[in-house]
């Protein structure tokens, strides 16, 4: 099997957008499921719903791969998965490294995924002298100051930083340095790297946040306007016995000085 440094996938030279090469692992995944059921053939509009996409999208990205399904059959489960894996680099052996082996670095070194797509995890490194030698997932941890060797006896061209923020650039100029072309970051910050060099980066934090507006944006959706006004004049304040009524334009004192009677949103 041929190995990660000396052939790269084909997307680029046959011109296939980012966003398509983007949805080819959604297809694949969702093939991958039809023929673990041994399901023969599949039509534009199934596919796209399994992968989340439309079906006219769909069909438009396979049309890049050069596959048209047939009329009346629709698409070879088989040949698909084959094809997209070939676009993909995964009929290949990619050598891997997984740089800080923390708590998420020894989770990914454990993640099953990665051999079942074709990537070899060829050496997890962390900078803890102490972590040297202790096994994880099966491997030996190395310390960094193993890395450029790793990396050129292991032909890896793909690595995985997983380290805190303040150490990722220098892991990601040593990487770089040493021949590595790919990199998947999962520390929260933002690498620099010259021309040549992809990244990729997974921040769960920013998911997160992402997913908790559009949870703020469906409450306010449900909230309906008649609703909002009785909360609004819940929220004032009411004269009566005991209570003071607030100046007009103002509101009551609190620790920082005035408050308004009703917060802005």
């Amino acid at each position: 099997m041929a190995t990660g440094r000396t052939h790269r996938p084909a997307t680029r030279s046959r011109g296939i957008p980012e966003a398509t090469v983007a949805r080819l692992p959604l297809y694949l995944r969702a093939l991958t499921a039809l023929s673990e059921r041994s399901v023969p053939t599949v039509s534009s509009e199934e596919l796209a719903t399994a992968a989340g996409v439309n079906s006219a999208k769909l069909r438009k990205d396979f049309s890049y791969l050069g596959s048209y399904g047939t009329r009346g059959v629709g698409y070879d489960v088989e040949y698909l998965v084959y094809q997209i894996s070939r676009e993909l680099g995964l009929t290949q052996d990619w050598p891997v490294v997984i740089v800080g082996i923390g708590n998420l670095g020894a989770a990914l070194a454990n993640y099953g995924g990665f051999a079942s797509r074709g990537f070899r995890v060829a050496a997890l490194i962390d900078a803890d002298p102490a972590m040297a030698g202790k096994p994880v997932a099966g491997l030996p941890v190395r310390h960094t100051d193993e890395l450029e060797s790793i990396i050129t006896d292991n032909g890896v061209s793909i690595g995985v930083i997983a380290t805190p923020a303040g150490a990722a650039q220098q892991v990601c100029d040593r990487l770089v340095a040493a021949g590595v072309t790919s990199i998947l970051n999962f520390a929260p910050t933002v690498l620099s790297v010259p021309e040549g060099v992809d990244v990729r980066k997974v921040d769960l934090s920013i998911e997160l946040q992402i997913l908790a507006f559009h949870e703020q944006r469906k409450a306010g959706e449900e909230t309906s306007p008649a609703q909002e006004t009785a909360v609004a004049a819940a929220a004032q304040p009411r004269s009566g016995a005991g209570m003071r009524t607030p100046a007009a334009g103002g509101g009551r004192k609190g620790p920082d000085g005035d408050v308004p009677a009703v917060m802005p949103a």
